[in-house]
């Protein structure tokens, strides 16, 4: 495991990288809250596999919980190639299946959270699948830094 204690052993900054289909939703989500919960000297990225632009209902979810995301961009994986990055989150399992191979000797790690995007219902059940899936990525991301000593 990628603790804290290592970014200052090796005096340098620390890459974090999310990883999802087609970020624009979950992957998305979960950066804003690693910049959010990170200390400095910290860098998050998050690609796709593919890139379908930033979700609105991810931006909505996340101004909600007073994070802005809205300046974010959907990135493709071959963007980030020549970044060595020391942790690798995958938050989908598409992601995870089908990621090209990426060389980086970083600590890789995946949970399969559930796309609101893809939900179908009333306006008011789609903001609550949203929300759903950020408390979820919201609680990984805190425990995966707690757990590496990265909190703020």
């Amino acid at each position: 495991m990628f603790l804290a204690q290592d970014v200052a052993n090796k005096n340098e900054t620390m890459n974090i990288l999310v990883l999802c289909t087609g970020n624009s939703c979950r992957s998305q989500m979960a950066q804003g809250y690693f910049n959010h919960f990170v200390k400095d000297g910290i860098n998050c990225y998050s690609a796709g596999i593919e890139t379908h632009g930033l979700n609105p209902g991810a931006v909505a979810t996340m101004q909600r919980d007073g994070i802005d995301i809205s300046t974010h961009t959907s990135n493709h994986i071959d963007e980030y190639s020549g970044i060595d990055f020391d942790l690798i989150l995958t938050v989908c399992d598409h992601a995870k299946e089908n990621c090209p191979f990426f060389p980086s000797k970083g600590e890789r790690i995946h949970n399969d959270f559930m796309d609101p995007s893809k939900f179908e219902g009333l306006e008011a059940e789609k903001m609550a699948k949203f929300d759903e899936a950020r408390d979820q990525i919201k609680r990984y991301v805190h425990k995966a830094l707690e757990e590496r000593s990265l909190l703020n």
